[in-house]
């Protein structure tokens, strides 16, 4: 009626190419037992991250291997990229935005030198979670995918 119980939809893109997995999938057991929160994961096919939803950057790691993003319906996610990344201390990770900064949704927004983190053991899966939202409805499509809409959120 008035529209004041209806809840609004987010979509989010997947910030990589490659293959959406489930967050449980993840090798790290803070990630997969969703200890950070709800999300998913893409095991990606090259190194060029865009921005999963269009907001706003909040803060970037010093060592760019991590972003959080606020959309503008005010829901917070974190992207994280790859597992013991933030060893490297940067190596191999160049930011593309800065703190602050508005961005559209498939903006790229950081460069990821792959084979860097391959050649350093380095597992470089991207994830994507919601640390702040704790009832979050997450619904995400697995498989192959390049920057298309994988996940909805219902606020």
């Amino acid at each position: 009626m008035f529209g004041i119980f209806k809840k609004k939809k987010t979509d989010i893109f997947s910030p990589v190419a490659g293959e959406v997995i489930g967050i449980d999938q993840v090798s790290d057991p803070v990630f997969s037992q969703k200890m950070m929160g709800e999300g998913f994961a893409v095991k990606p096919s090259n190194g060029e991250i865009t921005a999963p939803v269009s907001g706003v950057v909040k803060s970037i790691f010093p060592t760019k291997h991590a972003l959080i993003i606020e959309t503008d319906n005010k829901v917070g996610l974190l992207l994280h990229i790859g597992i013991d990344t933030v060893a490297l201390e940067g190596a191999g990770f160049q930011a593309l935005v800065e703190a602050g900064q508005k961005v559209s949704a498939k903006e790229p927004i950081l460069q990821v030198d792959l084979d860097l983190l391959k050649e350093k053991g380095k597992d470089d899966v991207v994830m994507v979670v919601f640390p702040e939202e704790k009832d979050i409805q997450l619904n995400v499509n697995l498989g192959n995918a390049d920057r298309q809409t994988v996940a909805a959120v219902i606020e």
